[in-house]
């Protein structure tokens, strides 16, 4: 199958992994080059301590590399596709925006997927003319060893369009497990007010970021704190996926805590800015 991930991202690069890893060509597509190839050097070495796991062969490494195309024209990147699947920001416009561009130019068979964590599949759906080959693929991160595709499917998503993805998640190694289009899904509706409340903790003084982690790993047996892990997914996409919750479902219960708020707008992001709950080299 020939399989087109829009954004070299976190999560695009390990898509396009473990896509190239069972077989499959793909095509890598972002507008910079310098992302393209930092995210060609990212898979590069975690199939290298794939490697040195004894998981896979260096020959694996080296094949599965040369699966892996590049493109910085959508178009073009998406041309030969029989499965495209968008992991850009997780902005409702933006992802519109591509999803009109993908449907001008894949071909009339293609599946658009995206990996959205919880703008709508059914709004996304709307932005091109075949909404019933539109589904969620909502993949987790690190997106080569967590196990979990949520498969969202939106109003018009057809049977055969999410048998089609269940399998090849599969067939990926995943377990996928089926969701109706909802905003947050299953896991970030679940996830994201546990984050929240964790930062209202500390906004009010409760317990220190440490103090929290420590309670909610100990007492609840959670491999992570949910700070810590907030700071990994990166506070600026728990933030957006709070807001969407808040505007869609309405309920104050997922409205922001404002230090979350305060801490993105300082730039404190997590892992990747350096800072955020924590202090990350």
């Amino acid at each position: 199958m020939n399989v087109t991930v829009i954004g070299a991202g976190t999560m695009g690069n390990g898509i396009a992994h473990v896509f190239a890893q069972s077989g499959h060509a793909v095509t890598l597509v972002d507008l910079d080059q310098s992302r393209l190839d930092a995210a060609l050097g990212t898979i590069d070495a975690n199939l290298g301590r794939q490697v040195k796991k004894e998981r896979i062969t260096a020959e694996q490494q080296e094949a599965t590399l040369g699966r892996i195309a590049t493109q910085t024209d959508l178009a073009r990147g998406v041309s030969e596709a029989d499965l495209v699947v968008e992991a850009a920001t997780e902005d409702a416009t933006l992802k519109a925006k591509i999803f009109e561009q993908m449907d001008d130019a894949a071909p009339e068979a293609a599946i658009l997927a995206s990996n959205t964590s919880s703008i709508s599949i059914t709004q996304i759906a709307a932005a091109t003319r075949r909404p019933d080959q539109v589904i969620g693929m909502h993949f987790f991160n690190p997106v080569p060893v967590m196990t979990l595709v949520e498969v969202v499917r939106g109003l018009a998503t057809s049977d055969a369009t999410y048998e089609t993805v269940r399998q090849l998640s599969e067939d990926l190694g995943k377990v996928p497990v089926e969701v109706n289009d909802a905003a947050g899904f299953v896991s970030n509706r679940v996830l994201m007010p546990m984050v929240n409340e964790a930062v209202f903790c500390v906004h009010e003084g409760v317990a220190t970021a440490e103090a929290v982690d420590t309670v909610m790993k100990l007492g609840m047996a959670h491999p992570m704190g949910p700070l810590t892990l907030a700071d990994f997914i990166g506070l600026d996409v728990c933030l957006a996926i709070l807001e969407v919750l808040h505007r869609e479902l309405g309920e104050d219960k997922y409205r922001p805590c404002p230090l979350l708020r305060k801490m993105v707008a300082a730039g404190y992001l997590g892992r990747k800015s350096g800072q955020g709950f924590y202090t990350y080299d």
